[in-house]
């Protein structure tokens, strides 16, 4: 179990979280979601030990896979060699770089620069780096925004079938409910000025099972607590 309980978040004079508490379980997939600025990338970045300014704690240790909303390839580096930055070596073994440009279909390009690539490759290169670590658990910021629907579907089909295989610890930002509802074993919403947690939807309907009028319905659901929230 992984827990965050952040008692304040400022930026300068701005109170950005407050009581936040939020736990992880083994295994689990959840979505945070909620209105834009409040907090969200914030609460992911102290999780990941990225933002060390705030008062609370953290319980639990584990090992860390980041997809950051932009994929922040550096261009003069190959996939192979961008992947690689983000594993300690000394831990990992190289092939566990290659194995993770394996795992999300790209083993055609390891030695493709970022600028041959697609906004979909590269976002592919994103979570091979993220999961090149080895992580326990998997923290994606947005990791499909700004793709056409056809690409993001085969991202998040890709991600949910790399994490029913290897069981990580999911923690995924996204705006778009309907994929919130897609993916997630639980949605919490943040939201307030400051933020906290403002509700939480526990989905335990099989995702085989989570058809067209599910989704509509649970995206309501969940449109419904984020508007209620200034």
């Amino acid at each position: 179990m992984l827990q965050v309980r952040i008692d304040a978040k400022n930026f300068g004079d701005a109170a950005i979280l407050r009581d936040v508490s939020l736990a992880l379980a083994p295994g689990s997939f959840t979505v945070l979601t909620g209105r834009s600025g409040c907090g969200k990338t914030t609460l992911l970045r102290i999780l990941a030990g990225l933002d060390r300014d705030w008062r609370g704690t953290i319980s639990g240790e584990a090992r860390i896979g980041y997809v950051f909303q932009d994929p922040r390839l550096l261009p003069w580096r190959s996939v192979l060699d961008n992947v690689r930055l983000a594993a300690d070596e000394s831990v990992t073994p190289p092939k566990m770089s290659l194995d993770a440009i394996a795992m999300v279909g790209l083993e055609a390009s390891v030695s493709a620069y970022p600028g041959a690539l697609s906004m979909g490759m590269a976002r592919r290169v994103a979570i091979a780096r993220a999961i090149a670590v080895g992580p326990q658990v998997l923290i994606m910021d947005e990791p499909f925004v700004s793709l056409d629907e056809g690409t993001a579907g085969q991202l998040r089909a890709l991600t949910l079938r790399l994490w029913q295989k290897h069981r990580w610890t999911v923690l995924m930002v996204t705006h778009n409910l309907s994929e919130a509802a897609q993916m997630a074993d639980r949605v919490v919403v943040l939201g307030g000025r400051p933020a906290r947690i403002a509700g939480e939807i526990a989905l335990e309907r099989p995702r085989e099972k989570r058809d067209a009028p599910w989704l509509e319905q649970t995206a309501a659901r969940l449109r419904g607590i984020v508007e209620c929230e200034p």
